[in-house]
């Protein structure tokens, strides 16, 4: 079921007894305005009263609502920080700053549309990375003195850049990597 706030589960599921709302209400001794305000979405009802309506339509209280597993956070966690952290193989093997993001998005990006969205801007930034930084080195002839500081800015942007989304997608979930190249676009 596609529903994924409390009212709209409570409203399917009750439609799906072919309850009304006055029966749900004999049903399940629930006010018949509390159970109106939780379909519109008014209320954040307290879990006695989820139990209550769980009762009175015979189902589970997963049924209406969304119960998060705390383990399945401190996977993603753990997703997170392999996949905003393994471009950093990329100083040791070259191009695995893109290769690494690469596997590891192919692998996990059918798992979850975060892994997805987060795998996509990783390999567009580091492939974009990767991009200036041939072209630096092909500047090298042409203006042989400045190559360095720009081959070098480049490296520390990305090493910074990198490091502050580690953090940001750990304690916020989200991720910006300025200057990216869109070479896989969303879906």
């Amino acid at each position: 079921m596609e529903n994924n706030t409390l009212g709209k589960r409570l409203k399917y599921q009750r439609s799906l007894k072919g309850y009304t709302q006055e029966e749900l209400s004999d049903a399940s001794s629930v006010g018949i305005r509390t159970i109106q305000r939780i379909e519109k979405e008014e209320v954040s009802p307290h879990l006695q009263t989820v139990k209550l309506l769980a009762v009175g339509l015979d189902v589970t209280i997963e049924d209406l609502m969304v119960i998060d597993n705390p383990n399945e956070e401190k996977i993603q966690k753990k997703w997170m920080l392999l996949l905003h952290g393994i471009p950093f193989l990329g100083f040791i093997i070259p191009f695995g700053s893109v290769l690494f993001p690469v596997f590891l998005w192919i692998h996990k990006s059918d798992d979850n549309k975060i892994y997805d969205s987060h795998g996509r801007t990783i390999i567009n930034f580091h492939s974009s990375i990767l991009l200036y930084i041939v072209i630096s080195l092909l500047l090298f002839f042409p203006f042989p003195g400045y190559n360095f500081f720009l081959t070098g800015g480049i490296i520390l942007f990305s090493l910074i850049t990198t490091v502050l989304n580690i953090m940001s997608s750990l304690e916020k979930g989200t991720c910006n990597y300025p200057l990216s190249i869109s070479f896989l676009k969303k879906i």
